[in-house]
């Protein structure tokens, strides 16, 4: 039997794919949970075979908790489930050796092909996602910003976009005012972007942040 954890902050999507779960006999649900770092320490103590990840989560980015997960050799089959599909995260995905990616859109007949297909040693990427590969391929992976930019720059933007300012980025990461100040202009420079604004919407293209929908 299988052993598979469900790292999802949306309540009622994490509801349904544990439902669907729960309805394969070869497989064993061993969690449910809504934030990265509560998923990092799951995995660390259960072991799971198969995580079925969301990539934007609070606490712990999905990406960076499967490089935390790499560095202590906790090596479960990943099946992305996320919103977003641009060319640097479906990238980012692949570097990281994932071996499936799917919208969140997806039926669940889908998700159950998916997971069915990985839990035997296969991959599974939608045909979205395989598109997004294709161009890259074609491409050669350039034009992907998001990569030209530092894991620390990463946060700064995500800090940037959040309304953090200068000083108090600076206090949060332990770094002097004028470093903070170099950073954001190093930043605005690799990514031809000028403005807050830009740096919000890049900020929000590529999944740093979420943005409340619906109200």
């Amino acid at each position: 039997m299988h052993k598979v954890l469900v790292v999802e902050d949306q309540t009622l999507l994490c509801d349904l794919i544990s439902q669907v779960l729960e309805s394969n006999p070869a497989l064993k649900l061993i969690g449910a949970v809504g934030d990265g770092m509560e998923a990092y320490e799951s995995c660390l103590k259960h072991q799971p075979d198969l995580l079925i990840l969301d990539l934007v989560l609070p606490s712990l980015h999905g990406e960076e908790l499967i490089e935390r997960l790499k560095r202590k050799k906790v090596q479960p089959r990943i099946l992305v489930f996320s919103g977003l599909q641009s060319s640097a995260r479906v990238k980012r995905a692949v570097e990281l050796g994932v071996d499936g990616f799917i919208e969140k859109t997806a039926s669940l007949a889908e998700l159950e092909s998916a997971i069915d297909q990985i839990i035997h040693g296969q991959t599974y990427f939608s045909a979205e996602v395989v598109r997004i590969m294709r161009q890259l391929m074609i491409r050669g992976g350039q034009g992907d910003s998001l990569q030209s930019i530092t894991s620390r720059e990463r946060e700064i933007v995500k800090m940037i976009a959040e309304s953090y300012t200068t000083k108090e980025i600076a206090q949060k990461l332990n770094i002097s005012t004028k470093t903070a100040e170099v950073h954001r202009a190093h930043i605005m420079n690799k990514l031809n972007l000028h403005d807050v604004a830009a740096l919000t919407r890049f900020a929000v293209a590529n999944g740093l942040i979420k943005v409340e929908t619906g109200k």
